[in-house]
């Protein structure tokens, strides 16, 4: 076998022999000794070899390039100088695959790489301590919504990315052809989770790529997207913002228990809210204007206005609940006291919005008049419109985008950071 260990383990195999298997991460000749630092997904452990001590063909075969793919056999022996606080000690040494590139950018980080380099070659990039971090946190993140949700009795589901009809309406799609037909890629899951609760699946959850054709270049957007979606049958709005509160402090909890080495390495002081505060759109529009800032009522607030909300509330995590129904998408249930108000709400995390949802309408007649405002066509949503006309029960759901979770949980300016592969407007490779 190429492995019979990682790194992280060695430290309870003192005297014990152990198989390795990684990249090379530095390496130095001193003539007599030799070193070279393994480096595998859990840690660095250095290999030291001493000539008269090792054969001569294990010191040789140590002779290669940084990022050289190797296994290693030996001893693992105490050490007070390596950094791990232990060494392994060689009787092979062997080259799984040559260098037969030059490495694009130093992985130690001992040189600053620029983001758009990084990126082209993502695969090298996910070898340096920082980025491999980020994917921890997400990996932790996107399991903790998965176990919140499995444990509060939903069903996981998986909905299509190729859809008829533009799923919010609007222009921002990406238009394909789909046999003899135009179709589009899903700009949300929204009209099939609600199906699926209207099919008696009553609650359910999934995690989705979604596309929006938006021409933005932000520190915050991106074309694809990947949100984790919960929809909730015989569900008050309130209820489904508890589930959505509860969710997300749950995720932030299981990243401060489990991520603790991957914090220290992005810098991050994870705080765990107890509660989340909940103000409506109309109170922090009052509070804007209060403050000298001229807001008009039924405009969406701006990263500058959110800025300045935070900067007026004292902190940057709250929820914002009773939108103006004009700015919010077209199934949004608008209230019985007044119908310019709708149930929706967002969930802003460290000054940035990462979560969107709303009481959704199940009523057919009100649903056709909604698309109507809009300038929509009911024909062009029939099957999903008839879906409602067969008992659809009231319901509510919320998505949380995962990019932009991971962006703020590990400290991050830009988002692509906080994805493998994104796609923005220019990115289309890896």
């Amino acid at each position: 076998m190429y492995r019979t260990h990682y790194v992280s383990e060695t430290k309870g195999m003192i005297g014990k022999e152990v198989t390795l298997a990684g990249w090379v991460h530095e390496v130095r000749d001193l003539g007599k000794l030799k070193f070279v630092q393994l480096r595998d997904r859990s840690g660095i452990i250095q290999v030291t070899a001493k000539k008269g001590r090792e054969p001569d063909a294990v010191l040789a075969e140590m002779n290669v390039p940084k990022e050289t793919v190797v296994m290693v056999t030996g001893v693992v022996t105490e050490s007070k100088i390596a950094e791990a606080g232990c060494e392994l000690i060689p009787s092979k040494f062997a080259v799984l695959n040559e260098i037969t590139a030059k490495v694009p950018f130093e992985v130690t980080g001992k040189v600053p790489a620029d983001l758009d380099v990084r990126l082209d070659y993502r695969y090298v990039d996910l070898r340096t301590e920082k980025t491999a971090a980020i994917f921890a946190v997400r990996s932790v993140i996107v399991n903790a919504f998965r176990e919140k949700a499995l444990d509060s009795g939903f069903v996981e589901v998986h909905p299509p990315t190729i859809v008829e009809a533009a799923t919010e309406g609007g222009a921002d799609v990406f238009k394909l052809q789909y046999f003899e037909k135009e179709a589009f890629l899903v700009q949300s899951p929204q009209l099939y989770k609600q199906m699926a609760v209207i099919g008696g699946m009553d609650k359910v959850f999934m995690t989705v790529p979604v596309f929006r054709a938006e021409k933005h270049n932000t520190l915050s957007h991106l074309n694809e997207a990947t949100q984790m979606d919960f929809e909730m049958g015989f569900a008050t709005p309130e209820q489904a913002i508890d589930m959505l509160e509860a969710t997300t402090i749950h995720c932030i909890s299981r990243v401060k228990e489990k991520c603790e080495k991957e914090l220290k390495i992005l810098g991050r002081e994870l705080v765990v809210p107890q509660k989340i505060p909940r103000h409506t759109y109309t109170e922090l529009v009052e509070k804007l204007n209060s403050h000298g800032v001229k807001f008009t009522w039924g405009e969406d607030f701006s990263r500058e206005t959110e800025a300045k909300l935070v900067e007026i509330l004292g902190y940057s995590t709250y929820f914002v609940t009773k939108w103006p129904t004009a700015v919010r998408a077209f199934y949004s249930m608008p209230s019985e006291e007044d119908e310019k108000i709708c149930n929706a709400y967002d969930l802003n995390y460290e000054g940035l919005e990462i979560s969107s949802g709303a009481q959704r309408i199940h009523r057919p007649e009100l649903l056709i008049k909604a698309l109507q405002n809009r300038g929509l066509n009911p024909s062009d949503f029939e099957f999903y419109v008839n879906a409602f006309r067969v008992g659809a029960p009231p319901h509510a759901g919320w998505s949380i985008g995962l990019d932009r979770f991971t962006m703020k949980i590990c400290g991050l300016h830009n988002i692509r950071e906080a994805t493998m592969f994104p796609r923005d407007r220019v990115r289309l490779k890896p």
